[in-house]
């Protein structure tokens, strides 16, 4: 759905959908397996989790002359950014899309440059890079403001003045990101302070609801359905999420998508070489059973095979939740406060994934570079409500991803293969009672359910792309329950917290926590996406390295560093701007 969405899962035949084979593990791996004897201590920093916060971390710790190990529990590094294969066919778990890294510096596209060394390249998706479809209406955002503007304003005549200004906000929401990373980094005495300056010069709607927002510039519930219709990319609606993470996701996209070329995988291939410069390595299948204490500073972590390594700091990309009510000991985040403060925020939204594989090319099978999201009607919160409640009840957003037609390498490496994605939202309780059930033998009821979902997926496939009926060759299902298996999120949540307003509001949410020697790190310091999560490893480092030592590496990324502009093949340019 968003670059956010994580998932790996067991092969499932719906009905109706052919499955030739049975579900074999594939061999994408990115870094090197664990075993004790490949430790080469003694570690500036670990960093627990290979997600793109733990990542961007580590190699920033790398090049500022610190030996980094990274430990990732799954088979495969990168977190929500791996990349999957199976059966002939390979998928993308969550970057289905990535934004502000076209040929122009923008402030992404830098941090990817130079986290990758400049290996990684980006291909442009089509100048239409999202299709908002409420019921049988099709709304396309176009990359550009320009362009973004006129064709909405050609669906919506008497529309331009609210267009405008709805793009004006979203460009002032950014302009306070610069004083909120700010105050991450601070001491936590200064927020009150802060928090008054911000009041003082943020705008008045800063933080409210993306709909109470919308609705002060336009009373067209049309327009503002198709305005926020990228609300999977959060995982909240429009009545729930605050403006900022829609006003930040908005930005990001709106010169256009882009998709990292050879697939999702390369963006931890192409990172973790950087960590390895500084003597620092990725180990994967590495599973921490509890940070080490001494007294009340974090001195290291204990593995699951009962190994001990120890360092200066421990970086946690687990999520705030894994992290206080699993791999710290309790009586260390109750003294902290860390216990209460988690009941002040709440999982983010579950959600399935269909993965599907076509012996054709999507250029033979007509697939486009246009992310579909489709939603039965523009009232978004009577939808989700009427479907939490009961699953037979209307699917209330089907998001379609392309990810072989976004990829110019992909037929290089699977011939005659074309691959989908389908993303919809999934209530964790549905599928609870298989929790301790082993991945893969969870029974033939779990099996069935997967079955219904996909057809009904398939079946919204098939509407807006009736050539493809008929021709699927694989497909398989992941559920919450997949996430939770993989990512050890405890309610298969995507986004780690929900962004709604009350989350912007917690001030303890920063890198530096009160226990000495620990940090966080990824999508729960800032934002969710890959550049939120990006930006919140950044903060991470910088908390670590300091003013001095920190400032001259940023300096190194953002001011010195000259793109070659040679990363994306033709499209769409970014903009200098910050993005969630």
């Amino acid at each position: 759905m968003s670059e956010s969405t994580e998932v790996s899962a067991r092969s499932t035949a719906p009905n109706k959908a052919p499955n030739k084979e049975n579900g074999k593990p594939g061999h994408l791996r990115i870094g090197q397996r664990y075993r004790p004897g490949r430790l080469n201590g003694p570690y500036d920093a670990i960093v627990v989790g290979s997600g793109i916060g733990g990542l961007t971390t580590a190699a920033m710790l790398s090049a500022a002359g610190q030996k980094v190990l990274v430990l990732e529990q799954h088979y495969t590094a990168g977190g929500f950014t791996h990349a999957y294969d199976r059966n002939g066919y390979e998928w993308d778990v969550g970057i289905h899309y990535i934004g502000d890294v076209g040929e122009h510096p923008t402030m992404t596209r830098k941090l990817f440059d130079f986290l990758s060394g400049g290996q990684l390249k980006w291909a442009p998706m089509d100048e239409t890079y999202d299709r908002i479809c409420l019921g049988n209406e099709a709304y396309d955002l176009k990359a550009g403001r320009e362009a973004f503007v006129d064709e909405l304003a050609r669906r919506f005549p008497s529309e331009r003045p609210a267009i405008e200004a709805y793009l004006e906000r979203v460009h002032a929401v950014a302009k306070t990101m610069p004083l909120a990373a700010l105050q991450k980094l601070l001491p936590s005495w200064c927020s009150p302070i802060l928090n008054t300056v911000n009041k003082l010069r943020a705008p008045r709607y800063l933080n409210r609801t993306t709909y109470e927002v919308l609705r002060e510039l336009t009373d067209n519930e049309q327009l503002i359905a198709v305005l926020t219709g990228q609300w999977g990319d959060n995982g909240m609606t429009p009545k729930t999420g605050s403006f900022i993470i829609h006003a930040l996701i908005a930005k990001h996209y709106l010169h256009g998508g882009f998709y990292p070329v050879g697939g999702a995988s390369k963006i931890a291939e192409t990172i973790i070489p950087q960590i390895q410069k500084g003597g620092g390595e990725v180990f994967t299948y590495a599973s921490v059973d509890t940070l080490l204490l001494d007294g009340k500073k974090v001195t290291g972590v204990r593995m699951s095979d009962g190994q001990e390594i120890f360092a200066p700091a421990v970086i946690s990309n687990a999520g705030v939740f894994n992290t206080f009510e699993k791999l710290l000991p309790q009586s260390a985040s109750y003294a902290a406060g860390y216990l209460r403060q988690l009941r002040n925020v709440k999982p983010s939204m579950g959600h399935f994934c269909l993965y599907i594989g076509f012996k054709k090319t999507a250029v033979e099978l007509g697939l486009p570079k246009t992310n579909y999201w489709l939603y039965p009607s523009a009232d978004y919160e009577t939808d989700v409500s009427a479907f939490m409640a009961d699953s037979d009840a209307e699917i209330p957003l089907v998001y379609i991803s392309f990810p072989s037609a976004k990829d110019p390498t992909f037929n290089e490496r699977y011939p005659d293969r074309a691959t989908i994605e389908i993303v919809a939202p999934a209530k964790y309780e549905w599928f609870e009672q298989w929790k301790g059930e082993t991945w893969g033998k969870r029974g033939e009821e779990y099996e069935a359910i997967k079955q219904q979902f996909s057809q009904r997926l398939l079946e919204h496939l098939y509407r807006h792309f009736p050539q493809l009926r008929g021709q699927v060759d694989y497909c398989e299902l992941s559920t919450p329950l997949s996430t939770r298996y993989f990512c050890r999120y405890r309610r298969g949540e995507i986004y780690g917290l929900d962004h709604n307003p009350s989350r912007f509001e917690q001030d303890w949410l920063r890198p530096k926590t009160r226990i000495k020697g620990l940090y966080l790190t990824g999508q729960d310091i800032m934002s969710c996406g890959v550049a939120g999560a990006m930006f919140g490893g950044v903060l991470c480092a910088q908390s670590l390295l300091g003013w001095r030592k920190g400032g001259a590496l940023l300096k190194r990324i953002f001011i010195d560093q000259s793109s070659t502009g040679s990363n994306a093949n033709e499209g769409t340019a970014g903009r200098w701007q910050t993005s969630g």
